[in-house]
């Protein structure tokens, strides 16, 4: 889990400076991400530390993305009404940027060298939060995949 965390958000990191590339190491890292983190066996190590939230660094990252992905960034999630009456609501740049927060939470445990909370920081938060997210990113990237819309440009 500690190096498909590492080179997700180094990817991200990576592609925060690289605006004519392709979306297709993120299509293949995505199932990677997907497996390690359901592989994980995590149990219970007590309290762990809260997770400070940088709101304008978030809102930067998403931001960025949100440009970099331009009309590859929004897709119709599975309730969302029909066409004429709203508009798209899924955004890979938000499902990014928060996959790559609660990534770094965990690597951040590591640093503080808590290997077993960062196990279960990321399980956790995987079940309560990213996991819809990535669910969400996989499936939208497969779209675009398909249409053959992964380089950006």
């Amino acid at each position: 889990m500690v190096e498909v965390a590492e080179k997700f958000c180094q990817l991200i990191d990576r592609t925060l400076q690289v605006s004519d590339g392709s979306l297709e190491p993120l299509f293949d890292m995505m199932p990677r991400l997907h497996a390690a983190v359901t592989a994980l066996n995590a149990f219970d190590a007590g309290e762990i530390p809260p997770h400070e939230v940088d709101l304008d660094e978030r809102f930067e990252l998403y931001s960025h993305l949100r440009r970099l992905l331009g009309e590859r960034d929004s897709y119709w999630l599975e309730f969302d009404a029909a066409p004429e009456e709203m508009h798209m609501s899924g955004s890979l740049a938000d499902d990014l940027t928060d996959i790559y927060f609660d990534l770094k939470y965990g690597l951040e445990l590591l640093d503080e060298v808590w290997p077993q909370r960062a196990a279960e920081a990321w399980q956790s938060t995987y079940r309560i939060h990213w996991g819809q997210h990535l669910v969400d990113a996989e499936r939208h990237l497969y779209a675009l995949k398909v249409r053959d819309r992964l380089a950006l440009g």
